[in-house]
């Protein structure tokens, strides 16, 4: 009789044990998730102040400042991880052509406004890029976890599922075509 007591409460101490693990793992992805928003709302913060600055010297280029707007807009509204990483590499794609064309007017690039702005965004860059590995890294731990035995039993239990990770769109490592002849693409 003591050896089914002992073996229930190891069984319900595991079960518990388990069950808290994966509430903390999911937690922390979670709050890694919400940094990787926070700096992505930063980013979208930037951007229409950056945008100003550069219609005052480039008023021709409505296009890009069309493209960035839409991007931003498309960024705001993305609901799960896979639409965010998609408006990301829009608005990235998008931004990185608005900075090209920066490059035309070495009157924009002296702007105090201006570089102030383009270096808010750069460092804005650098935590989205932390952000994204350390929310990666935290779904690998609570992937992991979810699908190791004995802890899987409790998680299909309790429901705990497999989350997304932050991927980069495919084309992402192509470097975004600028054209400045006036004929588009």
């Amino acid at each position: 009789m003591l050896a089914i007591v002992v073996v229930v409460a190891f069984l319900l101490l595991f079960a518990f044990s388990s069950y808290n693990g994966l509430v903390a793992a999911e937690e922390n992805v979670n709050s890694k998730w919400s940094q990787v928003e926070n700096q992505l709302q930063r980013r979208a913060d930037l951007i229409p102040n950056l945008v100003e600055t550069v219609k005052g010297y480039a008023a021709h280029e409505q296009e890009i400042f069309t493209e960035v707007t839409r991007a931003r807009e498309k960024l705001i509204s993305a609901g799960s991880v896979a639409e965010k990483a998609q408006a990301d590499a829009e608005l990235t794609s998008a931004l990185s052509r608005l900075l090209a064309i920066v490059e035309n007017y070495p009157t924009l690039k002296a702007d105090a406004n201006f570089r102030q702005l383009a270096d808010e965004l750069a460092g804005t860059e650098n935590r989205i890029a932390v952000a994204r590995m350390d929310y990666n890294n935290a779904v690998q731990r609570y992937n992991s976890r979810i699908r190791s035995f004995p802890t899987v039993i409790i998680a299909k239990i309790m429901g705990f599922e497999k989350k997304e990770y932050f991927k980069a769109e495919e084309g992402a490592y192509e470097a975004p075509k600028v054209d400045f002849s006036g004929k588009g693409e």
